[in-house]
């Protein structure tokens, strides 16, 4: 009978460890490889339970291997492993019909969970990024943070060359810079809409004043991954990843108060708690910026606003980069639209994020 607790990290861990690594050093001798869970699924982040279980999941495990070897035994690996895998591993399905399609680099099992890729082709497929990149830090701006994050969490098993683990140090946070032109453009989209609160409700529109609470409580929380230096994750598992960051703790309840508030003055009392909490929590983790956290009127306005706009200055003079420095407080990929056609295809988001910069004048982001 399955077990009801595992989760698809450690399946796929056994998998490879009590299945497919005594296979393969049986059928393919000293073949040099790494072995890991990353790129899509929610058993990347622990996020999976038994509901997960209806498509894509299972005992599945990526085999990376150079790129001489892949094209010298990555169609014999997949064929062999076909004839030899199992209909059941640990009293489950092994067969995984439903996965996301692959291109060059890749090479299926069909029906089974064996993966074999490129490293190379991984960094393709998921961020459209060649071996080396991004070598700038405006380069970084067009990468979803959902696909860092299918690259960087998951497991790594076994790396012979170590290559995969660079690759995913490498790109396990966002570069000093980048991260505080994201942190100041994430104030900024706080500065645009935080007195939007009290000026819906003083005219009598519930709705919207929830609308636009709504969407600053999530732009705090985006401040919380910003501050504690993690990636978000897409809709699905935002507040369950926004939970487990340690910052959570003391931003959750003025959140929550702010959802939950049946007047539009308790709900903007309870965000600019939020803003003010995230901004002293910014500054208790070190980041640069020169300034003092304060609530006041929105000029003349009774509306409790945060000084966001002397925050977003401050944090943006710290910036080393001269040429993200030269850029406007735009955002990047995920700051700035959550379609998944564009998220989720990084050709067309690297492309969409180009053409937002690039308006003829110095700063804008050059093809990669």
């Amino acid at each position: 009978m399955p077990d009801e607790v595992v989760q698809g990290i450690e399946l796929a861990r056994r998998f490879y460890a009590r299945l497919v690594a005594p296979w393969l050093a049986r059928a393919f001798p000293g073949l040099r490889h790494a072995a890991a869970l990353i790129g899509y699924g929610s058993e990347l982040f622990r996020f999976d339970d038994a509901m997960s279980r209806d498509h894509g999941w299972g005992p599945r495990v990526l085999i990376f291997l150079s790129e001489p070897d892949f094209a010298a035994h990555a169609g014999a690996i997949v064929a062999a492993f076909a004839g030899v895998a199992p209909s059941e591993f640990d009293g489950m399905s092994a067969a995984i019909p439903e996965r996301p399609p692959g291109g060059a680099g890749l090479r299926r099992s069909e029906g089974h969970g064996l993966e074999v890729w490129t490293v190379e082709a991984a960094l393709r497929d998921l961020l459209a990024l060649k071996p080396g990149e991004p070598r700038a830090d405006v380069d970084w701006l067009g990468l979803s943070e959902q696909r860092l994050l299918g690259f960087t969490a998951g497991a790594v098993f076994q790396d012979d060359d170590g290559a995969l683990t660079d690759s995913r140090e490498r790109l396990a946070a966002f570069p000093r810079d980048v991260a505080l032109y994201k942190l100041a453009c994430q104030w900024r989209r706080i500065a645009e809409e935080q007195a939007f609160v009290g000026r819906a409700g003083e005219r009598g529109d519930e709705l919207g004043s929830r609308i636009i609470a709504a969407r600053l409580v999530r732009d705090v929380m985006r401040l919380g991954f910003l501050i504690e230096g993690r990636y978000a994750p897409y809709p699905k598992w935002f507040g369950a990843a926004f939970a487990q960051l340690p910052c959570a703790a003391e931003l959750s309840p003025a959140l929550m108060r702010a959802l939950a508030a049946n007047d539009w003055r308790a709900r903007e009392a309870a965000l600019a708690e939020a803003y003010l909490t995230a901004a002293k929590l910014q500054q208790a983790h070190g980041l640069p910026g020169d300034f003092e956290p304060r609530i006041g009127p929105y000029f003349s306005r009774p509306f409790k606003v945060i000084n966001a706009d002397e925050i977003m200055q401050a944090i943006r003079a710290e910036i080393a980069d001269p040429a993200l420095k030269a850029l406007p407080l735009i955002g990047a990929l995920d700051q700035v639209t959550d379609a998944t056609p564009v998220t989720e295809a990084p050709e067309r988001a690297r492309r969409a994020i180009r053409a937002l910069f690039d308006d003829g004048e110095a700063g804008a982001l050059e093809e990669a």
